[in-house]
């Protein structure tokens, strides 16, 4: 499939220095830009995007503070906002969107954006997020879609994004994260309620988990639950905040192992990929995104021996195959 991106200079216009989620860990992701692929401009969402996921209530408030917001303001003790970070927020959910539409359409596209997003609640931010690009972006799909697929291997679990869809049966949402870590949710056991019974999965890993972790629960649970429910589009919250170095993980990931994992979805479920830039502060992120893109170029999937599984991770895999009914 072409290859394709979204990023742009309005993303920097949200920052505060010394942050962890600052406009820097954009720039050093941006190294890792592939420069065969085609780079789109960010594009705004309307309120009409946002209100399918979020709160009427929350967006009015949302914009009046920034637009209140002479330099710095916190809306917890981790997530800030500035006069500009409601029309910056926008951009990366709209900008969410415009990949969803390049995969619908037959390609893959990383859309390189910030703030991240799949904390953000219908009502609240969180964790660094301010809007829920991924679940915006992913509502927005059903205009032209029946089924959407979402892979969250960020080092936190994506709550936000869970509760989004925690009742429907229209979005298929599978998350590896740190089963330890913020927000401290995501076990075994919330697979969603009602319709959505069974469309929600995830796989907690203890820390330090390696590619040898990894790779069966992609290979043994996401995807085989991937081709069973045949989404139209996948969307994959990529934070590469579970690197060896990222200074907010605890995981062992190096960055040549996200060509595993991006090959490996994207020559299984033969649909087209919609990337959504979630975490990843460290060195060696530019690294790893080089590494998704030549994971998204690739001619046939990675083959290799990946090592051993840690016990806790069998024992995972083994209960989300009974919990799930997968062969």
């Amino acid at each position: 499939m072409r290859c394709s991106a979204v990023t742009g200079t309005v993303f920097s216009s949200h920052d505060v220095t010394g942050h962890p989620e600052c406009n820097a860990r954009l720039l050093t992701a941006c190294t890792g830009l592939d420069p065969r692929c085609q780079v789109l401009p960010p594009q705004e969402c309307s309120a009409a995007d946002l209100e399918r996921v979020h709160d009427r209530s929350y967006i009015g408030w949302l914009e009046e503070r920034c637009a209140g917001t002479a330099t710095v303001a916190y809306l917890d003790p981790d997530t800030y906002i500035t006069r500009s970070s409601f029309e910056v927020a926008s951009f990366a959910a709209g900008s969410a969107i415009g990949a969803v539409e390049r995969a619908l359409s037959g390609e893959h596209c990383f859309a390189l954006i910030r703030p991240p997003g799949h904390h953000a609640e219908h009502n609240r931010a969180m964790g660094f997020c301010l809007l829920n690009n991924a679940a915006v972006a992913a509502a927005a799909a059903f205009e032209d879609a029946d089924r959407i697929a979402i892979v969250d291997w960020d080092y936190h679990h994506g709550n936000g994004t869970q509760h989004t869809f925690y009742s429907s049966n229209r979005v298929l949402y599978c998350s590896v994260h740190h089963g330890g870590a913020f927000p401290y949710t995501g076990g075994l056991q919330e697979t969603g309620t009602g319709r959505g019974e069974g469309f929600t999965i995830n796989a907690p890993l203890s820390a330090n988990a390696t590619i040898a972790d990894y790779y069966p629960v992609f290979s043994e649970v996401f995807i085989p639950a991937i081709l069973r429910f045949e989404p139209d589009a996948l969307i994959i919250s990529a934070g590469q905040d579970i690197l060896f170095d990222d200074p907010l993980g605890m995981m062992d990931i190096r960055p040549e192992d996200f060509e595993v994992l991006a090959g490996m979805l994207a020559h299984s479920t033969g649909v087209g990929l919609a990337l959504v830039l979630e975490g990843g502060y460290g060195p060696s992120h530019g690294e790893a995104i080089a590494a998704i893109f030549r994971g998204l170029g690739r001619e046939r999937e990675p083959e290799g021996d990946f090592g051993v599984p840690r016990q806790s991770t069998t024992d995972a895999i083994s209960l989300l195959k009974k919990i799930h009914r997968i062969d």
